[in-house]
């Protein structure tokens, strides 16, 4: 899920001055990638204990918390990003 939206943004790393400074593109698409892998992480040991595998439950219940978090969080910063473009937006020139 994660990665059609990486794809989708489009987003190119940038190169800072001298000292190799990384922009926000880098940082956001650094976040996505994990909140993806949490994602596959929580679905892959939901899948184990499914199948009857040897997964202990606390450790899906926790995998499955991180990625629910690591989204909320992610939604959140979308959000917040999406209201400081309408703010802009509102702005008289």
């Amino acid at each position: 899920m994660i990665e059609r939206i990486g794809a989708n943004l489009n987003l190119s790393q940038k190169q800072g001055t001298a000292n190799n400074n990384k922009g926000f593109g880098y940082y956001l698409r650094n976040a996505l990638m994990e909140v993806n892998r949490l994602e596959k992480e929580a679905d892959t040991l939901t899948k184990k204990l499914a199948a009857g595998e040897n997964v202990d439950l606390h450790d899906v219940m926790i995998a499955t918390e991180k990625a629910n978090i690591a989204l909320q969080l992610t939604v959140q910063v979308r959000n917040k990003a999406v209201d400081a473009y309408n703010e802009i937006m509102r702005m008289q020139v």
